[in-house]
Order: C-alpha cells, then sequence, then structure tokens
C-alpha cells in the first residue's frame, strides 16, 4: 500500500512511487511459471550436456524445496483456516509435496550421469505439473474468494523467501 508524505514547503501530499507489493497468490504463480521454464529448459539439452543437466535439475529442486517450505508453513496454514474443504485439499497438496521432495533428495544425491537421471527428472517435473495444475484450478481460486488477506499474507512470504 503507497504511502502518502506531505511536502513541507506546499502541504500538499504525495504517494510514494513503491511498487505494490504481489499478494500471496501470484508470487506462488510466479514460482510455477519459473519450475516450467526450468523443466522446459532441462528438456531442451541435450543428452551430451550431463553436467548441465545436473546443474540445472540441482537448481530447480533449491527453488522447488523454497517454494514447498513457504506453502507449508505460511500458505496452507491459512487455506485450512479460511476454506471449509480446506483442509483436504492441503493434507493432498502436502502428500504431493513429501512425494516430490523424496524425488529430489535421489535426484539430489546423483551424479546426473546415471541412467535414471533423466527419468527421475522427468517424473518430478510431471508430479509438480500436475501439483500445480490442482493449485491454480481448484486452490487458488477458492483462496481468492475467501476473506485471506492475500497482500499481508504475500509480504510475510516475500520475507520467508528472502531468509532462505
Amino acid at each position: 500500500m503507497p504511502r502518502t508524505h506531505t511536502n513541507s514547503s506546499t502541504g500538499k501530499s504525495k504517494k510514494d512511487t513503491a511498487p505494490p507489493t504481489r499478494d500471496a497468490i501470484s508470487m506462488l504463480i510466479g514460482d510455477h511459471r519459473e519450475f516450467e521454464k526450468g523443466f522446459d529448459d532441462y528438456e531442451n539439452l541435450s543428452d551430451g550436456s550431463k553436467p548441465q543437466k545436473k546443474k540445472l535439475a540441482d537448481t530447480i529442486c533449491k527453488q522447488l524445496e523454497k517454494h514447498m517450505a513457504i506453502e507449508e508453513k505460511l500458505f496452507y496454514p491459512q487455506v485450512k483456516k479460511e476454506l471449509k474443504g480446506g483442509e483436504d485439499m492441503v493434507n493432498e497438496a502436502i502428500v504431493e509435496h513429501s512425494s516430490a521432495k523424496d524425488l529430489m533428495k535421489q535426484i539430489k544425491a546423483m551424479k546426473g550421469e546415471e541412467e535414471l537421471f533423466d527419468s527421475k527428472v522427468l517424473v518430478l517435473k510431471e508430479l509438480i505439473e500436475h501439483h500445480v495444475e490442482e493449485e491454480e484450478e481448484e486452490m487458488f481460486p477458492k483462496v481468492r474468494k475467501s476473506s485471506l488477506d492475500l497482500e499481508a499474507l504475500g509480504e510475510k512470504m516475500a520475507e520467508m523467501k528472502q531468509q532462505l
């Protein structure tokens, strides 16, 4: 929310030009687009680019870990409180996170040259695509209609993202 300042010489007020904060859902959707781009970039690398593929897979995993931590600590608890049926949606999302975390742990432990490395990254991509689709098509529209203060929550999420 812009702050208003009074100019001492004119007595008139003017608004800061600070950019508006992004709401929580917009932030999460922005992350989703970054994951999609990362997975697309991964798939566009040739098989001869194993070190690049490993580095990119690790980057995607790191970004996903931050995103999931923010959702689990800040976003999902609010969804559970605000939405009727929110607990079931959140519990399913947490189970999907758990599956993704197990797969990410395996990917990060690999060197990138193993036979199953690409397959594990592909399965992670498919799991994340499914999870994103459910959030964006089912959860987020319901949250938008709720009384949840998405701006305030977005600010908390942005702070946590900086700390991670």
